[in-house]
């Protein structure tokens, strides 16, 4: 019967004008997030133009990589971004093929690059084609070649010669706006991705915007400054030839890593990572010549991980993800990895005895408290199972990060919304294909001070873990993004706060790794009949009534419930704004659970309500 179904839909041509062969340049423009990933706004440390920010500087580092120049200089000033090095300086004949022309340039073969993660194929090519202006300048003992580029297109080309500037290479670029539209940096995530570097690359000096940047210990300094507990012995430093790691345990939950290959980092991990998990577990069970349960060694780990090789493989063009089964021709990444901590980890064990005892005594209390909650666990377990095809409280999407070979992977995200007023309007329009939801049934509990076996004990947070899949760590993590999306009211803070505290107290490593996220939703619309405006803040209302004039209608709004399934879509969309939850060596894990959700009531209520006073002002004065 299905058969005799006419669509009644007409015919499009097909024929051979419609076939169409566009330029590299072309297609670039056209599709800029098969190359660069998301386009975004700057609000996010994963949008485009930091994407070519890194595209850039990669190509300054591999010249660290090769010993040439041990300064690069980044400037960041009205939108115009410019990176200066002081290596080889690309070859002055070469210069204009080398930042234009897809698929040129010096690392191919021969002995010019190695180990390095300047990969050919887009780099700083889409940095040029994806921007409104583009120059390009090459020093090479006192000869120097300049190209300048808009929009992709060769504008000037000059010549200079018996200049007094050292050897290297200069890359100034704008964005495109037409591309991008409006956006602007945050200096705070090109400040973490030059500390990345600074901690991947011992003696590189970087200089942003003035601001000098180099670490003095590598792999060692990055753990110690992104330590938001107090670590139970001295991290472990160990160095070999193309590895490095760093290994300490905590007191939270969840193991936490920070993996690197050829100094990029790897925030989804790889085949390096999954090593390392497993090789750690066997050493240290080898060590104590007992048979541990892996994830009882690796409870509480906080570890990082780096390796270089030539020719790394990754999953996606934005190399958030290793997946090279080889460090080198006949040696798998496994054996390499085993090989190095099976002596050297060892080694350090046997010569530090305080903190092997330390360490087995952290690894007989995780054993210890699994055994505990074994048999609700195996019970949940089984729950969780059944209700896997079913989930009620999961809306789910058809891709997700675990899907490494679809290029939407990255795109995935789930919504953690209260109530089925808030859950309507996201599932109504939402994309189907890359973002799900998830239901909590009024505020959940508060978890501050009780053990891992409430996860497991209360239904949602359950089967919240389940729909993730991150029992056994992020390995498996079935979404890019994990968005806490309540409304904007003293209710609404309350449960992003319990939320927020479950994943600090339980699963901190997915806050470590840039999972979580929360959702910013518009306080006010302003709109006349011809213009509709979103706005987060007053000063977002009071422009948009600027531009809206005398005839400005201004709504507010109190709950997720409120905003149309018309109006979500934009702001679920390409402008969704998010807030990064961060875990730093600032903001201590213990410290932040008991003032945000411990017995301090007062204080806290009083946090809370300070937080929204901005936002209830506001009203009165829409009122007025």
């Amino acid at each position: 019967m299905a058969n005799n179904i006419k669509n009644n839909t007409p015919v499009a041509a097909y024929d051979d004008d419609a076939i169409k062969t566009l330029s590299p340049r072309e297609h670039l423009r056209l599709r800029p997030g098969m190359y660069i990933g998301k386009l975004g706004d700057g609000s996010q440390s994963d949008d485009g133009i930091y994407v070519l920010i890194k595209e850039t500087v990669d190509n300054s580092i591999d010249e660290f990589i090769m010993g040439a120049g041990d300064k690069i200089e980044i400037t960041i000033e009205d939108n115009v971004v410019t990176v200066r090095d002081y290596g080889r300086g690309i070859p002055l004949k070469s210069l204009s093929a080398a930042v234009s022309q897809m698929n040129t340039g010096g690392k191919y073969e021969g002995d010019a690059f190695k180990k390095t993660v300047g990969l050919n194929g887009v780099g700083v090519k889409a940095v040029n084609m994806l921007s409104s202006e583009f120059t390009a300048r090459s020093v090479r003992d006192g000869e120097a070649h300049e190209v300048s580029f808009v929009k992709g297109l060769e504008q000037s080309d000059r010549w200079e010669s018996g200049v007094s500037e050292k050897n290297g290479t200069m890359i100034r670029f704008r964005v495109d706006e037409e591309i991008f539209g409006e956006y602007s940096y945050n200096l705070d995530y090109v400040e973490q991705l030059v500390r990345n570097y600074t901690y991947l690359n011992l003696g590189l000096k970087i200089i942003l915007n003035g601001k000098e940047y180099v670490s003095k210990n590598g792999l060692l300094d990055l753990v110690n400054d992104n330590l938001s507990e107090e670590p139970l012995y001295p991290p472990i430093y160990l160095s070999g030839e193309d590895i490095d790691v760093v290994i300490t345990h905590g007191t939270g939950y969840g193991e936490s890593y920070y993996s690197f290959v050829n100094g990029q980092y790897t925030p989804q991990g790889g085949t390096h990572q999954a090593a390392f998990r497993a090789s750690v577990a066997k050493v240290i069970k080898e060590f104590y010549k007992k048979d541990y349960d892996p994830a009882d060694v690796r409870g509480s780990i906080i570890a990082a991980v780096s390796v270089r090789m030539n020719d790394p493989v990754f999953e996606s063009q934005t190399k958030i993800r290793l997946g090279s089964k080889e460090v080198a021709p006949g040696v798998s990444m496994q054996q390499f990895v085993n090989d190095f901590l099976s002596v050297n980890l060892d080694n350090y064990l046997h010569k530090h005895s305080e903190t092997a005892q330390v360490l087995q005594k952290k690894i007989a209390e995780n054993e210890k408290e699994r055994k505990a909650i074994s048999g609700i666990q195996k019970k949940a377990r089984e729950t969780a199972k059944k209700v896997a095809v079913n989930n009620r409280k999961l809306r789910d999407c058809k891709v997700h990060l675990t899907d490494s070979k679809n290029e939407l992977a990255e795109k995935t995200m789930i919504f953690i919304t209260e109530g089925l007023s808030a859950m309507g309007p996201i599932t109504m329009t939402r994309d189907a294909m890359t973002q799900a939801v998830f239901c909590l049934r009024g505020k959940p509990l508060n978890c501050y001070g009780l053990t891992k076996k409430v996860v497991y004990e209360n239904e949602e947070f359950n089967l919240l873990q389940s729909a993730l899949n991150i029992e056994d760590g992020l390995e498996n993590l079935r979404f890019n993004k994990v968005i806490i999306a309540t409304d904007a009211d003293v209710d609404g803070m309350h449960i992003r706060l319990l939320m927020t505290s479950f994943f600090v107290q339980f699963f901190p490593e997915l806050i470590r790794a840039g999972h979580l996220y929360i959702l910013q939703t518009p306080l006010f619309r302003v709109q006349n009949k011809k213009e509709n405006f979103y706005c987060y803040t007053d000063e977002e209302r009071q422009k948009a009534i600027k531009k809206c004039g005398a005839t400005a209608e201004i709504t507010r709004f109190k709950g997720l419930g409120e905003i149309s399934p018309e109006e979500f879509k934009d702001l679920i969309g390409e402008n969704m704004r998010l807030d990064k939850v961060r875990l730093t060596k600032d903001d201590p894990i213990n410290d932040m659970l008991e003032f945000y959700m411990g017995k301090n009531t007062y204080e806290r209520q009083g946090f809370i309500i300070d937080n929204l006073r901005i936002e209830e002002d506001i009203v009165d004065e829409n009122i007025a």
